[in-house]
């Protein structure tokens, strides 16, 4: 039998205050998910530096000249066969049709000299990087679009993913779910790196990102369902830390690996250990009491009160209260979140808010040049900052309440990038100091909203509520690679665009209900009608 979910959940929380809601147990559990949590960022950024391009010019090696051009200097023949920026650097995209020997007598004659694009390839920099897929695959000039397409497309499998696992992490489980996880990712990242072409390279990323989404989405259903309500934000925000570390460690593995196929399977490796320590990581006590599935529950909630040294739970009382339960509950499902109108209206918002913190954390994440620092170092600090960032915000939530701080977070977010617009250039110092703190505020914002929707929508269509802003947060994340491409139509486009969505999301988050010290609602009635302060 299914027994009704309320009361399983209510009578959860009751055996959790008897065998530990904050122990050993739930660390241990901690501990063994922070190491896939690390994975996930590694990927979600790691285009930042497979897919970077690094400084290229037009291959001249075939230019016409005869004996004459093959006589010269790598120098001279760079100044005849190549046409030059403003800052005096070669064109990367352009050559001249022939060779142009009078330039080495007054190389600024050049200005009505007939170019064309590159006819036999590029030459690329490779002091920095040895290779990634913009120098394997020549995306680079009319074709340099492709590289951020492939982190659109990533994203896009992690957008259909976080469907897909919700789905089947409710239907078979968590740690099973989990598993599966552990093998598509591992199997599919793998086979990424020595992919033979872009459009095989993007169908894998495309199969990766669907596969971590089952990580993202189980890693944290486990480690919450089995923690009281007290601690809950407490372990949101301890996890959030290891995608911080993860974020860090990722910059540092860039700097020593400068080949994308090995960084690639190097990143992806710790999924390996992930798979060793899968046999330890329990069920979902919660979920499997929801499914009538009592002597599985019974074993781990035995093995949750031995680590926490608690007395045991008796299997009679877990039959006896399961027995009293009805054997079937209202099914609930998405077109239960817009048929009321507080409802409608809350589904909404939080979707603007979930797409905007998303778009905002991820165009500022990816975009990590331009401020007079090589991307390692940028790609740390933006990194480093995550974790101050988490930790002030886990404070303010209970000082200044949930709609303060998103609404705060998400307007200062969209301030610090227009404050960046009009700094000059060479004020680079300056411009690395706004954006740091920008992107430590949409890290807070994305902290807040996490607990902020799980208390807006009610128990009864909370998952459904979750999934709907999950996919709007993946929508947000998938369009920010594109908005970044923008930067061709006009230099500051992007920044105008991500600024507008982060303050247009923060308005949105002032119009949402205030959750500190408010009963939770568990029906949908309980959100159409005013709720009560907590006594």
């Amino acid at each position: 039998f299914q027994p009704n979910k309320l009361k399983v959940l209510f009578f959860f929380n009751n055996i959790l205050e008897e065998i530990g809601g904050f122990g050993p147990f739930q660390i241990a559990v901690v501990v063994l998910l922070s190491v896939p949590r690390m994975v996930l960022p590694c990927h979600f950024l790691l285009n930042n530096f497979i897919a970077a391009s690094p400084p290229h010019h037009c291959d001249i090696s075939t230019l016409g000249g005869g004996g004459l051009f093959r006589n010269l200097t790598r120098e001279q023949r760079l100044t005849v066969g190549l046409p030059v920026r403003e800052d005096g650097a070669p064109k990367s995209c352009e050559m001249f049709t022939e060779p142009q020997f009078q330039l080495l007598a007054n190389s600024s004659d050049a200005g009505n000299l007939s170019t064309v694009q590159c006819r036999s390839g590029w030459v690329y920099d490779n002091s920095t990087f040895t290779s990634t897929i913009a120098t394997e695959w020549d995306l680079v000039c009319d074709r340099k679009s492709l590289t951020q397409t492939t982190s659109s497309i990533f994203f896009i499998g992690v957008m259909i993913g976080s469907i897909t696992f919700g789905f089947l992490c409710d239907k078979y489980g968590r740690k099973n779910t989990l598993l599966a996880s552990y093998v598509m990712s591992i199997l599919f990242s793998f086979a990424s790196a020595f992919a033979n072409s872009y459009i095989v390279f993007a169908v894998l990323r495309f199969l990766t990102g669907f596969g971590l989404t089952g990580i993202l989405v189980n890693v944290v259903v486990i480690g919450i369902e089995w923690v009281d309500t007290r601690h809950r934000a407490c372990i949101g925000v301890v996890g959030g830390l290891s995608w911080s570390v993860g974020n860090m460690l990722l910059a540092g593995l860039a700097y020593l690996i400068n080949d994308w196929r090995t960084l690639t399977m190097v990143v992806t490796a710790p999924l390996g250990f992930a798979v060793l320590t899968w046999w330890w990581i329990p069920e979902s006590a919660r979920w499997l009491l929801a499914h009538g599935k009592v002597e599985k529950a019974q074993f781990y909630l035995d093995k949750c009160a031995m680590f926490n040294k608690r007395p045991k739970v008796s299997s009679n009382v877990l039959l006896e209260t399961l027995s009293d339960t009805e054997k079937q509950d209202k099914s609930y499902t998405y077109l239960h979140l817009i048929k009321t109108p507080k409802m409608r209206r809350l589904t909404l918002l939080t979707g603007i808010v979930w797409f905007g913190v998303a778009l905002t954390y991820y165009a500022i994440s990816l975009n990590i040049g331009g401020f007079g620092l090589n991307i390692y170092l940028t790609h740390f600090i933006y990194a480093a900052i995550e974790v101050p960032g988490k930790l002030v915000i886990y404070f303010c939530l209970d000082i200044f309440g949930r709609k303060k701080c998103q609404a705060g977070t998400l307007l200062l977010t969209g301030i610090s990038i227009v404050v960046n617009i009009f700094i000059p250039r060479d004020l680079w110092h300056v411009r690395v100091v706004v954006a740091v703190l920008g992107k430590g505020l949409s890290e807070s914002a994305f902290t807040t909203v996490f607990l902020y929707t799980t208390e807006l929508y009610p128990t009864v269509v909370r998952q459904n509520g979750m999934g709907y802003s999950n996919f709007m947060s993946r929508l947000g994340v998938a369009v920010a690679p594109l908005v970044l491409l923008l930067v061709d139509v006009w230099s500051v486009l992007p920044q105008i665009i991500i600024c507008t969505v982060a303050i247009g999301s923060g308005l949105a988050a002032l119009l949402l209900p205030e959750t500190l010290n408010v009963r939770l609602p568990e029906t949908i009635e309980d959100v159409e009608k005013t709720r009560l302060v907590k006594g």
